[in-house]
């Protein structure tokens, strides 16, 4: 297995972390380090207005003009990750819910006697009747 540091989807490794007592400032927490990196990377990608429909969708943002002009790519990516996890998850609930709609039907259907074998068996009737009654009239 890979080291932390080295597994994928890690961007940037964590900085060394110094003691209080060597460090020439403010004693720092362990997630004090990742926020200043999340402030070096460049904001180099302009959104799109799907880009910031995403990015409020999935609550990066409250409003669209906190979106700033230009973000930087890795916040898109993880704002899309996001859209697609809810998009998932939307999908999975609406196909419970069809399921539930199927199963319902099929139960009405049930107890009106209907089935697919006497709906075929009726349709295929009708068929042989409309062939005889043709037939009759090319004869005449």
């Amino acid at each position: 297995m890979l080291p932390p540091c080295l597994r994928p989807g890690r961007l940037l490794p964590a900085p060394p972390s110094r003691p209080a007592a060597t460090g020439g400032g403010p004693a720092r927490g362990p997630g004090a380090g990742r926020a200043e990196q999340a402030h070096k990377v460049v904001a180099s990608y302009k959104p799109s207005k799907f880009d910031r429909k995403i990015l409020l969708w999935t609550g990066r943002f409250k409003t669209e003009e906190e979106i700033p002009p230009r973000i930087p790519p890795e916040m898109l990516d993880r704002a899309r990750n996001k859209a697609r996890v809810k998009a998932c998850y939307i999908m999975i609930g609406l196909s419970i819910v069809a399921c539930f709609a199927v199963i319902a039907s099929a139960k009405k259907a049930a107890a009106r006697h209907e089935s697919l074998t006497s709906l075929n068996l009726a349709k295929k009737a009708k068929w042989r009747e409309e062939a005889a009654l043709a037939a009759e009239s090319k004869t005449k």
